[in-house]
């Protein structure tokens, strides 16, 4: 009886579906600014733990390094095997609504 009970308790468990997401789900950063947000509070991490952080694969997670890297928002240096990313805290955002302010008090505010 246990068995069955135990057996169908898993046939449930295979089946279930994830609770669906809201109608309006979205968050208000980008994950431009996400991967910023990781690679600043943690300049060793890999684009692996990245990519696992922001919850997207990292071959995204290297495309946006990139944009990031050719807008002169970060500089990547090599360490050995790994990569070490500094960011220019200096910078302005992009966007007319926010140029005025800079990289590093968008990271502050987000602390």
């Amino acid at each position: 009886m246990l068995c069955a009970m135990a057996i169908q308790q898993a046939q449930k468990a295979r089946t279930a579906q994830p609770p669906a997401a809201p109608a309006h789900s979205f968050t208000f950063l980008t994950n431009h600014a996400h991967v910023l947000i990781c690679l600043a509070r943690d300049s060793d991490l890999t684009l692996r733990q990245v990519a696992i952080r922001v919850g997207i694969t990292e071959r995204a997670v290297l495309a946006i390094v990139r944009d990031l890297g050719a807008a002169g928002v970060i500089a990547i240096q090599k360490q050995g095997r790994k990569n070490q990313y500094r960011i220019n805290t200096r910078m302005h955002l992009r966007h007319p609504v926010e140029m005025d302010h800079t990289i590093g008090e968008l990271l502050k505010a987000l602390g």
